[in-house]
């Protein structure tokens, strides 16, 4: 088997567990609800104009429109989130965003030469600092 049939095999896997099924189920719920599609469409309305807003050049700001469209635009957030699909997606996709995580942490401790059958599925907390961006690497 090479290394791509591995991982063809791997996504198979990752697909039949639970955490990628109860995942789809809950985006699948989410893009089914109407409610929500609008108020997502309501709160990226907002965050555009308050974009628009402060992205005038300095004194052309209207910072009481500014401090509207915040308040709008955090009152929106509130209600997406509110919502019981956002809430069901947001716990399913940590639960997925976990999964990838531990089979990252598995390959990359393998790349560095450690035993698949036995490294982490989690880097040590002192090593990680959860920011790809500022690591050194994990092992």
């Amino acid at each position: 088997m090479t290394v791509i049939e591995a991982a063809r095999e791997l996504g198979k896997v990752v697909q039949a567990d639970e955490r990628y099924i109860e995942y789809v189920n809950a985006k699948n719920a989410n893009d089914a609800d109407t409610e929500l599609q609008n108020l997502i469409g309501e709160f990226n309305l907002i965050r555009q104009n308050l974009s628009m807003e402060s992205d005038k050049p300095e004194g052309e700001i209207n910072n009481e429109k500014v401090k509207e469209l915040t308040a709008k635009m955090h009152s929106a957030y509130d209600a997406v989130m509110s919502n019981e699909n956002m809430a069901a997606f947001t716990m399913a996709k940590q639960g997925m965003d976990k999964l990838m995580s531990e089979i990252n942490t598995i390959l990359t401790y393998s790349v560095e030469g450690a035993d698949p059958a036995t490294c982490p599925s989690e880097p040590p907390a002192a090593e990680c600092s959860g920011s790809c961006s500022t690591c050194g690497g994990c092992g």
